[in-house]
């Protein structure tokens, strides 16, 4: 018997009931339904509106559903739509007619609502750790890295200036930091109880909609009862904020894919983190880092198909809003797994430090240098820079070493020579924030203060 049956003389189709059941999906909200409807509870009889030995049998009813869910013995029943309304129906086979007060001041609208924003403070914080897991590997490798540790930077993947290895790891560091803070924004605004709103306008009932909030441990309750029942912005937001740590992930693991291939040569993946190929016995492939790569595309249609789903509703609640379950909890699913594969896959992963060196140190890596240098002289950069590109298309062009054309060049000379020796352009980095030795120092303080920092908050 569905909850609204009392309207209508005949009972549901099947080919409904079929169309728009959730609980095939929402059965993970089991534990919220069931500390919000305690709660809800309580407030009832604080309001009078249950008797004291009422409110005890129906919350020991609800405790031995969470054991029956929890254990495996809970029996569903064709006619439960979702879990809210298993959770109910066996309440009331259990407690009787107390168990039948359980829904007094109540709506689905709000209790789902709450339920949802229940899970996510929970799951969402769970992510949050697990970012900032991969942070601290990323802040390891960073600190364990020498001062001769050093790689080519890239633009267009097209080898631009030697940077520090370490200098390598904090800008993913940052990116994930930046993740972490917007978990704290959101999770923010998670943190408000719509419990009290009903299906859109409140009751006439003496509810108490604060104390349900303090016993739920939200921040405080809805501001307005028709926005409680229809806001979905937390989930948009969870599901761009899950997304966009998913494309650091996945930018992430294309360099992972680039540097473990033999042209590269960077970075060698251990056999745990690793997978081979079904014909070719040589094969060791980076598929954690491909997947992670692979997902981001599934995260961004969860939030973009979620977007689009909300665009076109008019208030209060509708039952669109029912889909906005599945995306956010395969976002989180597959977030939290990609964030955790790649937080060991990088804690395993052995670097070929001479094979970083000796691509970073081709002499054109130091050209800006070399500008630089007849900068500090005088010459117009723009000058400079024509000067430098003319020889080194003349040293590509020619087959003559570089060094040999910047002995020969008279803004240059043989004082211009250590520009190109091996390390020279990393250390001669000096901008705060840059590349440079100092910076690196100044960063890897900061990342420290950062993660604890976000210790204490996830704590």
């Amino acid at each position: 018997m569905t909850l609204w049956h009392g309207r209508f003389t005949d009972g549901p189709a099947d080919e409904l009931l079929a169309f728009t059941e959730s609980l095939s999906f929402d059965q993970r909200l089991a534990p919220d339904d069931i500390v919000g409807s305690r709660a809800h509870v309580a407030m009832l009889a604080r309001a009078g509106l249950l008797t004291a030995e009422e409110a005890s049998v129906v919350t020991g009813a609800l405790d031995r559903v969470g054991v029956e869910l929890a254990d495996g013995s809970f029996t569903f029943a064709p006619s439960d739509e979702d879990i809210h309304t298993a959770i109910e129906r066996r309440v009331t086979e259990l407690a009787g007619e107390a168990g039948a007060k359980l829904h007094t001041g109540r709506s689905r609208n709000d209790q789902v609502a709450t339920a949802l924003r229940l899970f996510l403070k929970r799951e969402g914080t769970d992510t949050a750790r697990r970012i900032h897991a991969l942070q601290d590997v990323l802040l390891d490798r960073a600190k364990s890295a020498g001062a001769d540790d050093y790689l080519p930077g890239y633009t267009h993947l097209q080898r631009a200036q030697p940077v520090l290895l370490a200098h390598h790891f904090l800008a993913h560091f940052w990116a994930f930091a930046r993740d972490v803070e917007r978990w704290r924004g959101a999770l923010a605004r998670v943190d408000v109880s719509p419990l009290g709103a009903g299906a859109l306008a409140g009751s006439s009932l003496p509810l108490d909609p604060d104390g349900v909030a303090d016993d739920l441990g939200f921040a405080r309750r809805f501001d307005n009862s028709l926005d409680a029942v229809s806001d979905r912005d937390f989930v948009a937001e969870a599901l761009f904020v899950l997304a966009l740590t998913q494309v650091h992930l996945s930018r992430l693991g294309e360099e992972i894919v680039l540097w473990s291939s033999e042209e590269f040569g960077f970075l060698r993946l251990a056999d745990a983190y690793s997978t081979g190929s079904s014909m070719l016995p040589q094969k060791k492939n980076p598929d954690i880092a491909e997947l992670a790569r692979g997902k981001a595309g599934r995260l961004i249609g969860n939030l973009t198909g979620f977007l689009a789903t909300l665009k076109g509703l008019p208030l209060s609640y509708n039952r669109d809003l029912q889909e906005d379950k599945e995306p956010l909890f395969d976002a989180l699913d597959q977030n939290r797994l990609a964030l955790s594969a790649m937080a060991g896959l990088l804690a395993t992963a052995e670097l070929s430090d001479e094979r970083m060196r000796a691509a970073a140190d081709a002499p054109a890596s130091a050209a800006v240098d070399l500008a630089e240098y007849l900068v500090e002289q005088g010459m117009a950069f723009r000058e400079a820079h024509e000067l430098v590109g003319s020889m080194v298309r003349q040293s590509g062009e020619r087959g003559v070493p570089l060094d040999e054309l910047v002995i020969t060049e008279p803004h240059l000379g043989p004082e211009a020579l250590h520009l190109l020796e091996p390390g020279t352009a990393v250390a001669r980095r000096t901008t705060p924030g840059g590349a440079g030795s100092a910076s690196v120092a100044a960063q890897l303080r900061a990342a420290k203060e950062c993660l604890d920092d976000q210790a204490r908050w996830l704590a």
